[in-house]
C-alpha cells in the first residue's frame, strides 16, 4: 500500500481530455459543435445524460461487476489467462471498463506488461474517481469508427438526438459498435448492425435486465440510422463563445431555439426577397427585457454565403448610425430641463460653424414641437440640441453604455455624430434601447445563462425614458413602412429608424415591455443602395419580427413614473402661457427639473394708426399711437420665412426721426448674426480666377435694412434676407453687419490663394 502511494504521488494519472466544444440553447438543446483540435468529434456527455437504461446496457454488456470490483476484476484475469495458456494465443483481455478508460487515455501496444500498467493506473482510477465517473469518462472515450468518439457524438451524428432521447434499441446500437467500428458501420452496415444488436436484444431479455415488452418494441424497431451533419444553429455567436471560452466542453447559452429559428428564417426569408434590390446582408439581436437574455443571435443572412460576407458578424460590426442615438439625445435634454415634448425647435437651415445638415427629406418644417422632431427624425434640431447640451456630455452617457469605438472616437467626434458620424454596433445600439424598457437604467447582456446582467448604470430618469417612449409609440410619422398597416398587423412598440449617409446602413430597433429587437439591413461591403432607408428597408423586418415571436404580447405597457406631472403650455411655444396667450395644450413636465418659463411668443409694440412706424419709449408721441402684437421671432426663423415666402406679420419700421439708436438692453441680443461667412475659418482662392463669396445675415423681424462693411469700409446696403456676394481677396478679412437700429456683429475669415 505504501509504494502504490508513492507511485500515485510521483506518478498521477492525467485525465485531461480534449473535448469537442458543445454550445447549447437555454433548454440544452445543442446549437453548435465543434472538431476538437485533432479534428476529431469528441462531445462531453454529462452525467444526467446517462440514463439508466442507458448505464445498465452498457455495464451489463461490457463489464457486468463494474460496481463491485476495485478496478481490476480478480476472477476474469484468472479466467482469461486460463484461456490464453490453453489455447496458446490471446483470446481474452479481461479488461473491465475502468481498464478500457486507462487504454482509451494511454494508448499502448496489448503486451502483458502494458496489461500490468493498465492494472495499476486503473486502481489508480478508482482510487480519485467515482464509478460513475469513471463511467462517464468511458462513454465520452469509446470509438465509432472514423473521427467519431465519445457516445455523444455518436448519438447526435447517427441519430440525430441527445443521449438522453435514445430508445433501447438505439442504445444496444451504440454499445456493440466499439468493439468493432469497422464491420458494424451505421449508415453502411445497418441490416448487419440490426442483426447484432438484435442478438443483444435478447441477450439483455434473457438476462431479464428489462421487461419482456420493452425487448420486444426494441426488436421491431427499424434502424434509420445515417451520417448527419453537426447541428448549426447560431454560428456567430458560437464561434463567439468558442474563442471567449476555450477548452470549455460545454457553453450553456441564452438562446431560445424556437426565437432563434424564426429570426434566422425571417432574416433569410428576407433577404432573398430584397436581393433583386441590390441589398444583400441583415442582422438581428433579440434581448428578453425581464431577464437581458439574449434569445436569438443572427450575424447574417446566410453564414455559409462566402460571396456575401455570410461569416461576418453583424451584431458586432461597427456600422455608422445613422439618425438612432435621437432618442438618447433627447431624453437626456428632457433630463437636463431643456426642452418638454411640447417645446419649440426651429427646423430650418442653420450654420453650424461651417457644418450644415439636411433633413432626411431635403425639407424643412419651421417651428416644431420637440416630439415631433423626434418621431420625425428631424436633423437641424437634433443638431441644435446636441450643441446646446455639449459633445463631451454626449460622448460621456455613450461611453459610460460601454461604446466601445465611441470611447475611442470621442476626441475627434463633432454635431455629426448625432446624425451617424461615428461607430457603433448593432449589439451596442440595441442594448442602449433596453435602457428606455428598464426605466433609464442600464444593464449587462447575458449571453450564457452563467452570466449576470448586475445592478446595471443609470444613464437617464424614469421621466426621460418614459417621454421618449411616449414619443417613440405614435405611428403618424414618416419611418413607418409604406402601405405596412394596410398588410400587417402593426405590434404595439416604440421604434426608432435611421439611416447612415449614403445609404449604406438601415436600422430598426424598437421595444416592448418583453423585448428589445434590433434590426441592421445592408451590405458588409459597405455598397450604399439608393432603396436602402430604415423605415422601409429595416422596419417591415422588426414587425415582422415582433408579430412572430411576441404576437399580442401580455406584459402590459409602461407607466408614467411619479416624477412626472402635466401642465398646461401655450401651444405656440411649449412654455407656460404668458399675457398673449390664447390658447391651451396639455405637456408633460419632469417637476424640479424641467425649466419655468413665461411664454413670450409675441410682444407687445408702438405703432402709428396706419401700422406703418414703430415706436420705441424714447420716441413715442404724446398722441395718435396705438398698441399692437407681433410674433417674437427668432432672425433664423424669419430669414426661413422670407426665403419661402412664408407670409408673417412683421414688425414695422422704427421711427426714422427717432434720435436715439440703441434699445436699452436689447443691443447684444438683437445684434445681426453673421451666417455666412464662418466667423475665424480659412477660405482659399484661385488668384486668376476667384469666385464670388456670399455674405448672409440673420436679423429680428423689426429691421427692413443691413449695411454690410469690409475692413470698417462700407461695402453695400441690403434687405435682410438677401444674398450679396463679392470677390475676396487673400489676407485677414473683417466683416461687419449694421442694421437700421444701429446693432452690429463682426467676424473675421483668412483668405488664401490656392
Amino acid at each position: 500500500m505504501l509504494v502504490f502511494g508513492l507511485l500515485d504521488t510521483l506518478l498521477p494519472i492525467n485525465t485531461r481530455v480534449d473535448y469537442s466544444t458543445v454550445v447549447t440553447a437555454a433548454d440544452s438543446t445543442i446549437l453548435q459543435a465543434f472538431l476538437n483540435r485533432q479534428d476529431k468529434w469528441r462531445m462531453y456527455a454529462e452525467l444526467p445524460e446517462i440514463t439508466p437504461t442507458l448505464r445498465s446496457a452498457i455495464v451489463y454488456k461490457e463489464d457486468r461487476y463494474f460496481y463491485y470490483h476495485p478496478g481490476i476484476n480478480p476472477l476474469a484475469l484468472i479466467r482469461a489467462a486460463g484461456k490464453n495458456l490453453f489455447s496458446g494465443r490471446r483470446t481474452s483481455g479481461a479488461s473491465t471498463i475502468t481498464m478500457q478508460v486507462v487504454r482509451l487515455l494511454e494508448p499502448r501496444q496489448r503486451t502483458y506488461g502494458s496489461k500490468f500498467i493498465e492494472a495499476f493506473r486503473a486502481l489508480q482510477l478508482e482510487l480519485h474517481y467515482s464509478k460513475d465517473e469513471i463511467l462517464q469518462l468511458y462513454l465520452n472515450l469509446i470509438p465509432y469508427g472514423s473521427n467519431i468518439e465519445g457516445l455523444k457524438s455518436a448519438s447526435l451524428l447517427y441519430f440525430g438526438k441527445p443521449p438522453k432521447l435514445l430508445s433501447l434499441a438505439e442504445i444496444t446500437t451504440l454499445a456493440i459498435i466499439p468493439n468493432r467500428p469497422s464491420s458494424l458501420q451505421l449508415g453502411i452496415n445497418n441490416a448487419y448492425v440490426m442483426q447484432e444488436r438484435n442478438r443483444w436484444l435478447r441477450r439483455f431479455g434473457e438476462a431479464g435486465l428489462y421487461e419482456n415488452s420493452v425487448i420486444a418494441d426494441a426488436l421491431e424497431e427499424p434502424l434509420t440510422a445515417r451520417r448527419r451533419e453537426a447541428p448549426r444553429q447560431a454560428p456567430h455567436l458560437s464561434l463567439r463563445l468558442k474563442q471567449a471560452n476555450p477548452g470549455m466542453p460545454i457553453i450553456r447559452t441564452t438562446v431560445r431555439p424556437a426565437v432563434q429559428a424564426a429570426a434566422g428564417q425571417l432574416v433569410q426569408n428576407y433577404v432573398n426577397r430584397v436581393r433583386a434590390l441590390n441589398i444583400h446582408n441583415a442582422a438581428v439581436l433579440v434581448i428578453n427585457n425581464q431577464t437581458m437574455a439574449v434569445e436569438a443571435y443572427v450575424g447574417s443572412a446566410d453564414f455559409a454565403n462566402a460571396l456575401d460576407g455570410g461569416q461576418v458578424d453583424g451584431v458586432r460590426a461597427v456600422r455608422s448610425p445613422g439618425s438612432t442615438l435621437k432618442p438618447m439625445l433627447y431624453a437626456l435634454a428632457f433630463d437636463k430641463g431643456l426642452i418638454t415634448p411640447k417645446s419649440k425647435l426651429n427646423d430650418v437651415p442653420t450654420n453650424f460653424g461651417g457644418y450644415e445638415p439636411d433633413n432626411y427629406d431635403q425639407r424643412f418644417n419651421g417651428a416644431v414641437t420637440a416630439e415631433f422632431a423626434l418621431a420625425n427624425s428631424l436633423n437641424i434640431p437634433a443638431v441644435k440640441l446636441l450643441k446646446e447640451i455639449g459633445t463631451p456630455t454626449f460622448t460621456g452617457l455613450l461611453r459610460k453604455a460601454a461604446f466601445t469605438t465611441i470611447r475611442k472616437q470621442s476626441k475627434d467626434l463633432g454635431l455629426s455624430m448625432i446624425l451617424g458620424g461615428c461607430g457603433v454596433t448593432l449589439e451596442e445600439m440595441t442594448r442602449l434601447f433596453t435602457a428606455f424598457a428598464h426605466e433609464g437604467q442600464l444593464k449587462g447582456l447575458n449571453l450564457t445563462v452563467s452570466a449576470s446582467s448586475g445592478e446595471g448604470t443609470r444613464l437617464i430618469s424614469p421621466e426621460a425614458a418614459f417621454l421618449v417612449t411616449n414619443t417613440l409609440t405614435q405611428i403618424t410619422r414618416p419611418d413607418l413602412p409604406n402601405n405596412f398597416d394596410n398588410s400587417y398587423h402593426l405590434p404595439r412598440i416604440a421604434w426608432k429608424t435611421g439611416t447612415s449617409y449614403g445609404r449604406r446602413d438601415a436600422w430598426s430597433i424598437g421595444y416592448n415591455r418583453h423585448y428589445t429587437v434590433g434590426v441592421w439591413v445592408g451590405n458588409f461591403s459597405g455598397e450604399g443602395v439608393p432603396e436602402l432607408s430604415g423605415a422601409n428597408t429595416a422596419t417591415p423586418l422588426l414587425f415582422q419580427l415582433f408579430n412572430t415571436i411576441d404576437y399580442n404580447s401580455a406584459k402590459g405597457w409602461f407607466l408614467p413614473p411619479k416624477g412626472l406631472a402635466s401642465r398646461a403650455v401655450c401651444p405656440e411655444s411649449g412654455q407656460v402661457p404668458g399675457e398673449f396667450c390664447t390658447g391651451r395644450a396639455v405637456d408633460y413636465y419632469i417637476m424640479g427639473v424641467t425649466r419655468y418659463q413665461r411664454c413670450r411668443h409675441q410682444k407687445s409694440v408702438f405703432t402709428n394708426p396706419a401700422g406703418t412706424l414703430s415706436y420705441c419709449a424714447h420716441c413715442l408721441p404724446d398722441r395718435g399711437y396705438v398698441q399692437r402684437h407681433y410674433p417674437n421671432l427668432l432672425p433664423e426663423l424669419i430669414a426661413y420665412y422670407e426665403i419661402k415666402r412664408i407670409p408673417y406679420a412683421a414688425i414695422p419700421v422704427h421711427n426714422p426721426a427717432c434720435e436715439r439708436i440703441f434699445e436699452p438692453g436689447t443691443d447684444q441680443q438683437a445684434a445681426p448674426f453673421i451666417a455666412s461667412p464662418n466667423n475665424r475659418s480659412e477660405y482659399f482662392i484661385d488668384p486668376k480666377a476667384p469666385a464670388d463669396m456670399q455674405l448672409s445675415c440673420q436679423t429680428g423681424n423689426e429691421v427692413r435694412t443691413v449695411y454690410w462693411y469690409l475692413n470698417d469700409r462700407l461695402y453695400c446696403k441690403a434687405r435682410p434676407t438677401e444674398a450679396v456676394f463679392f470677390k475676396p481677396r487673400p489676407g485677414v478679412l473683417k466683416i461687419s453687419c449694421a442694421d437700421d437700429r444701429g446693432r452690429h456683429s463682426d467676424i473675421r475669415v483668412l483668405v488664401k490663394s490656392l
